[in-house]
């Protein structure tokens, strides 16, 4: 590679890692990559797919189980000769091959109920992903929000230290014109040293705003994650014109949480169903075929024994005359086809099996038990979830309402401090005010704007749980 290559290359590579680090992330793109990477939210995407398996399991109750069996067999030792009809000690073989078939025709509705149950916790598995996600993007927000308020307050320190050094340059000159006492100088220079304390405070606080989002996102390097410069208006939202009671009633209708405790309850009535499922008779439908071959010799004939033509079986009472019978011996042939034994010794058998329950240990007695109380921790769960979203609501309307009035609070009080100052200003001018007292007009309007700043994204950050709440998306979607 020449020259010339390397050093583009070389460029290449370092334009796009500046462009990288240069990279400014928005709200969605941070809730986005949050919801995609977060192990919680994985795990609970993992726990859905389970749900799907359950679901195909509780399908596969109402098909058949159907197996097939095969066996080859080596029987070694004493048999008997066929031939012969003696013991000897001789290998035979045998092969058998069998299918049967079960179904469940009645079990007390539990693969009926099993069933239900599956698609519940299927629906309930959603619901959990979902609320999952719903807090990821909640606290992305909420430190996206915080990273913002951090930038302009630090914009507000970096300006009020460029006020105070300006006053301090011209305060030095007055000193040399021996205008104003030196003593005004040395409290300027501790206002400007303040001030510039102020300012590494701000910084390290954005730094560490950043580090929270960037570990939200699962990202190393946080040092140089940052994020769009946003202006945020304030607004006044909508459902803040509705009453607590019909926000809280919306949030019962939409809110995911009492989703999933309802989904959670109703799992538990299938549950008792299921487990008193066991007390009823099952009825099981059956079918079998076998069939079976063997490789030994058999008989296919007998024929007259030349060598031994009759033998003498007994004589005739009275007369003694003598009484014989023709011998024959067997015809010996080979084993007939595999197939052909097969298709000649099949069978078949089926039938209905019946199990009624009479006396378990009280296993069944206890399994409704366990799941009865289960079910009335459902149904707690469900009331506490039904209080605890009424309580948040409640709480969040409030704090909206309040956070609005602090707001509002803080942009009269900010007003009065600008007009303070610059009546402050005009008196400093015509030496009616000593530069301690106007140091201390400067920190009170400084003090006034970071507290604007403040108020104001905690009153957007609220309004956005409230609306959460009431069913409108924490981001909308351009």
């Amino acid at each position: 590679m020449s020259f010339k290559r390397i050093v583009f290359f070389l460029v290449g590579i370092l334009t796009i890692s500046a462009q990288a680090q240069e990279k400014k992330w928005t709200l969605q793109e941070c809730v986005d990559y949050a919801i995609q990477n977060n192990i919680t939210i994985e795990s609970s995407e993992l726990d859905y797919k389970s749900s799907v398996v359950n679901k195909k399991d509780a399908i596969g109750n109402f098909l058949p189980n159907i197996s097939g069996s095969a066996s080859h067999s080596w029987n070694i030792g004493l048999n008997q000769n066929i031939t012969t009809g003696l013991l000897e000690n001789q290998t035979t073989q045998f092969t058998s091959a069998g299918l049967n078939v079960n179904v469940d025709i009645f079990k007390g509705l539990q693969n009926q109920n099993q069933l239900r149950k599956t698609n519940l916790a299927l629906i309930a598995s959603q619901y959990q992903v979902t609320k999952i996600k719903e807090d990821v993007a909640l606290n992305v927000a909420n430190a996206y929000l915080q990273i913002l308020f951090n930038k302009e307050n630090l914009k507000v320190q970096q300006n009020q230290l460029k006020v105070n050094s300006d006053q301090f340059n011209r305060t030095k000159e007055l000193v040399d014109a021996g205008m104003v006492p030196r003593g005004d100088l040395l409290d300027v220079q501790a206002t400007v040293a303040s001030n510039k304390q102020a300012i590494i405070s701000a910084e390290n606080a954005l730094l560490l705003s950043k580090l929270s989002l960037a570990q939200l996102l699962k990202l190393e390097d946080f040092k140089s994650f940052d994020v769009q410069d946003e202006q945020i208006d304030v607004f006044q939202s909508l459902v803040l014109n509705e009453s607590s009671e019909s926000v809280v009633a919306k949030a019962k209708e939409s809110r995911t949480e009492l989703k999933l405790a309802q989904s959670n309850l109703e799992i538990a009535k299938k549950d008792v169903s299921i487990a008193r499922g066991a007390y009823y008779p099952s009825l099981i439908g059956f079918y079998s075929f076998s069939t079976r071959a063997a490789y030994s010799d058999r008989v296919v004939g007998i024929q007259p024994d030349t060598q031994n033509p009759t033998s003498l079986i007994g004589y005739v009472q009275g007369t003694g005359e003598s009484v014989f019978q023709y011998n024959y011996k067997p015809i010996i042939g080979g084993p007939l086809p595999v197939l052909e034994q097969f298709d000649n010794n099949k069978g078949q058998n089926f039938g209905l099996q019946l199990t009624v329950p009479i006396f378990n240990g009280f296993a069944t007695r206890n399994n409704v038990q366990r799941s009865k109380i289960a079910l009335e921790k459902a149904q707690l769960n469900y009331e506490q979830q039904e209080l605890d979203l009424e309580r948040n609501v409640y709480t969040a309307y409030t704090d909206t309402n309040a956070a609005k009035e602090t707001y509002e609070a803080a942009l009269e009080t900010l007003a009065a401090r600008k007009l303070s100052y610059e009546y402050a200003q005009e008196r400093y001018r015509v030496g009616l005010m000593n530069v301690f007292d106007f140091n201390q007009v400067q920190t009170q309007l400084a003090n006034a704007e970071s507290e604007v700043l403040r108020t104001k994204y905690d009153y957007i950050f609220r309004t956005k749980i409230l609306e959460f709440y009431f069913g409108i998306p924490l981001i909308q979607n351009n």
